[in-house]
């Protein structure tokens, strides 16, 4: 009988593209132990069934199912069938700022809990294959496509039944696999984030929030995620200006307060070092689709 094989998470699973998005539609590994991606991530599973360890809930997808949860918090796929094939995405923050989803929901969602919708239908299969294929087919037309029809799959949820399972809100304990002391640690300070990030903080707020020290919530977060506070934090903000850039009427200066810098020369500086580009070129390349937005896909999915 042949061994299992089982994907190994680096000592923090944050990608190092959080604003580009990823799709994938293969048969992953299980995992040896729980990661992080500072994304959202949808799964549609196409066969066979996963079962997932979140930060405070388990769940398990059956065939037909489609979940949505944030990345940024501890999860694991911890065991699966062996026919099992999923499809999806890890989406950027700044698609999932644009998505019309109720605002609790939303809310919910980034303070871990998990979206389950199964009233899925025939088309579903095809349409994540398809998207799948022309992230991956290099014409950018066709990749922005694929994001803009995932997005509004994604919205039609609130027309149909669909379970917010328990998030670190109702149940705050640790996946296997991650520090048993600074997982609800890192939790916690994942949820006054997701809650304040537009609003004046630091590390001492974080840290008070969390009922630590702050140096101690500086090299927890940092030791568990890969990214320090402050890069938590721009990128939060930067991709919710990102979302609010998109819209036609959109002010730099307005969105930069908005987002929780406090100047517009603290914004520029944040969002080319992240972006890579300055806000008003961001503003006008969106404009001017279908250069936007990034796509990276995988063959394979070896991020879960």
């Amino acid at each position: 009988m042949a061994q299992r094989a089982y994907y190994e998470p680096e000592a923090n699973g944050v990608e190092r593209l959080p604003t580009a998005l990823s799709m994938f539609h293969a048969s992953p590994l299980v995992m040896r132990a729980a990661h992080w991606h500072a994304q959202v991530e949808v799964n549609y599973i196409v066969r066979g069934w996963a079962h997932y360890r979140m930060s405070g809930h388990e769940a398990r997808f059956d065939a037909g199912d489609m979940a949505l949860f944030w990345g940024g918090l501890p999860h694991q796929l911890y065991d699966a069938s062996d026919d099992l094939i999923y499809a999806g995405g890890h989406l950027p923050l700044v698609h999932f700022f644009r998505l019309r989803l109720p605002q609790d929901v939303q809310s919910r969602l980034m303070q871990g809990a998990t979206l389950v919708s199964r009233s899925t239908d025939a088309a579903d299969p095809y349409n994540f294959e398809r998207w799948n294929s022309y992230a991956r087919s290099g014409d950018p037309m066709k990749a922005s496509m694929a994001v803009d029809e995932l997005l509004l799959r994604i919205e039609r949820v609130r027309f149909d039944p669909y379970e917010l399972l328990p998030g670190p809100a109702d149940v705050v304990n640790a996946v296997d696999g991650l520090d048993h002391h600074s997982s609800p640690i890192v939790v916690r300070i994942c949820d006054f984030i997701a809650d304040n990030f537009r609003e004046e903080i630091d590390s001492a707020d974080i840290a008070s929030a969390a009922d630590i020290h702050p140096k101690y919530a500086m090299n927890v977060f940092k030791k568990s995620t890969g990214m320090t506070l402050n890069d938590y934090v721009n990128l939060m903000r930067l991709s919710y200006a990102q979302a609010l850039l998109m819209q036609d009427d959109a002010n730099v200066l307005q969105v930069a307060m908005d987002s929780g810098f406090g100047s517009l020369s603290a914004f520029n500086k944040s969002f080319r070092k992240i972006a890579g580009m300055s806000p008003t070129d961001f503003r006008r390349d969106v404009r001017c689709r279908p250069s936007m937005p990034m796509v990276r896909a995988h063959a394979t999915a070896p991020m879960n």
